[in-house]
Order: C-alpha cells, then structure tokens, then sequence
C-alpha cells in the first residue's frame, strides 16, 4: 500500500472511531414518545338540551379539565328521546353519564343496576334544568288558543311526542290532565279526575302526529305542521328569540319540569373514568353551566342564577309539581299503565269511541 493510501485509510479509521465514540457518550437512543390518550366520557342525553352542552357546557368543561389535570378529554354525545335512551342505556349503551328527562327513567337505569350510588343524594336532589310546559302557535296566533280547552276545539290540530318514547310528552301529558284537575277543582271546588280524563281525550283526538322525541316534534311543527305544539317551554323561547314566527303560551294551570343528570356506576367503572365523570356532573351544577341552560331557555336550579333570569320566567298562578299527581310510581301505573288513562283514551280513539 502507498504512503498516501495508507494515511487516507488511517484518517478515515480515526473519523468512524470518534464518531461512535461521540454516539456513545450521549447513551442509548431513546423511542419516540407515545401520545397520551384523552380520556374519554360518554353522554348519554335527551334531544332537548343538545344546544346548550354542544355549544357552551362540553366545550368549557373540556378547556376547564385540561387546565385543571393536564388531561385532554374527549365527550362523546348521544341525543335521543328520554325514553328511548334510558331503554338503550339498560340495554347495553355504555353511557358514562345519563342526562334525562325525567326522574322515571333514571330510576329505570337504577333498578337495572348501573346506578348503584343514591344520584339523589347530589345538589338540587340530582336536578339539573327546570323548565314548564308551555303551548306553541303561529305568529298572530290565528286560532285564538289561549288556554287547554282551546286545544280541544274543532279544527284546531295539535302536536306532542310519543310518552312511549319520550320523556317530554310524559310531560306534556302530565301537564294536560294535571290542568284539568286544577281546572276542575276552581269551578266546582274539587278536582274531578273524570273533567281531567274527559280534557285530555279531546286533545289527544286534535293530535295530528306523535313524534319519537320533543325535538322532532318541534321540527315537525317547524315544518309548518300543526297549529299549536304542547312541549317544554325552552324549546319554544330560543326559537323566538331567534325570530322565529311563534308566540308561546305558559297556560296559569301547568306543571313544574325537572330534569336528572347522574352517573352509571357501571359503566364509569368500567371504562376508568369516575373521576371525570363526577366532575362533569359537578359542573352541571355551576352557575357557569346553570347560565348556559338558561340562554338556551331552562329555568336554573340554582337560586341565585334563576334571580338573574327571573324577568324570563313567570310563575304561573296554577304551578303543580309530579309529586302533586301522586309521584312517578303512580303516574306511570295510572296514566301510562296497561289500564291507564293515556292508553285507555288512545285505544278508544283508534276504536273510533
């Protein structure tokens, strides 16, 4: 080997040997780092209130968690009659948290064993929204409905939901027949189930279509379908607030709306995300959150945000509760039971009685 290649090769030996040398020193190479996961919830909810958690309540408390635990948090959202929900939630949706219409159908995820924790036990008794049954006419309210016997008159065509299926037209219901009990009970001074059962018969003949959940019949309705709508009174104030062309009706005889949020132990356990589970439901609670129900037209729980919302919501002179109709057990078996007074009047209705 010449001079020449033999100090090329000497050189380029000593360049490799320094370089391992250098790669060496800085110790083994590390893997990439693994993105953490977010955690994930799962809302199983009622159609109502979907404006009100997609657009304000989840995104705050996503920033809010992520700020707080460092966590990057994901919620995953069902919206579907109450009823309905409840049904698929017993028949293996894995919701982490059920936000229901009524107090009936979490205790029907209760009983089935996913609640296992008293949800009562939570503040406002496990309540978050309240609301009324109100009524809904066209602009100018062409057919003169000013109460719920004018929801009975000839030619007039109404709309609710399906009580099978949604827990808003329970509530519709409820309202009807509690109304002509109270109805009943200022003109003769007792109320007389027999006025009350007679009343909602005639609107339920004057109901034009019977939708799966509160929020198709409001779309229905929007559809130009049906000259008054029997539902929650925050599906009709944002709406109008909004322009569109509906005036609302809040009858003196209707009934107070209470809706129940709580976790499903079952699945929050299964899926490992207790603690973020119990934190959302906790800021349901906060007057943040109660103000973002509110703009979307609920009633707060929470007494301090209702006072600064009071101009929006009126009591009326007749409010009744669920408990004033005896509680859920008995309405269930009274109204909506396979003798109840609903399903009686239906039945004779499609017999043509």
């Amino acid at each position: 080997m010449s001079r020449k290649l033999w100090w090329t090769a000497l050189i380029s030996a000593w360049i490799l040997a320094m370089a391992f040398a250098a790669a060496c020193s800085k110790g083994p190479a590390k893997a990439p780092e693994i993105a953490q996961k977010p955690v994930v919830l799962i809302l199983g909810a009622y159609t109502v209130p979907k404006e009100a958690y997609q657009e304000e309540i989840i995104p705050a408390f996503v920033k809010q968690w992520k700020e707080k635990s460092g966590q990057a948090l994901e919620i995953q959202q069902s919206y579907v009659g109450s009823g309905q929900q409840a049904r698929a939630i017993v028949g293996g949706f894995e919701a982490d948290i059920a936000a229901l219409s009524l107090e009936d159908d979490v205790a029907a995820v209760q009983k089935a064993g996913l609640i296992t924790h008293d949800w009562k036990t939570a503040p406002h008794g496990g309540m978050i929204t309240r609301s009324v049954v109100a009524i809904g006419v066209r602009k100018g309210n062409p057919k003169g409905i000013k109460t719920w016997e004018d929801l009975a008159k000839p030619g007039v065509e109404v709309l609710y939901p399906n009580p099978k299926t949604s827990g808003g037209a329970m509530w519709d219901v409820n309202a009807i027949y509690g109304a002509g009990l109270k109805i009943s009970a200022a003109k003769k001074g007792a109320p007389d189930p027999a006025y009350a059962r007679d009343l909602l018969k005639r609107i339920q003949k004057n109901v034009k279509v019977m939708d799966k959940s509160g929020r198709e019949s409001v779309t229905t309705f929007e559809r130009g379908i049906g000259d008054a709508i029997v539902t929650y009174e925050n599906e009709l104030l944002p709406r109008i607030a909004a322009g569109q062309p509906y005036e609302i009706i809040v009858p003196s005889e209707t009934i107070l709306i209470e809706n129940p949020a709580a976790l499903v132990d079952k699945y929050a356990d299964k899926h490992g995300v207790r603690g973020a589970a119990e934190a959302f439901l906790g800021y349901l609670h906060t007057p943040e959150a109660q103000r973002a129900f509110a703009k979307k037209g609920f009633r707060p729980v929470d007494e301090a945000v209702a006072m600064e919302f009071v101009q929006g919501f009126p009591v009326p002179a007749q409010l009744f509760t669920i408990a004033d109709l005896g509680g859920w057990e008995k309405i269930k078996a009274d109204i909506y039971g396979e003798k109840g007074i609903w399903t009686e009047i239906t039945r004779e209705l499609a017999e043509g009685k």
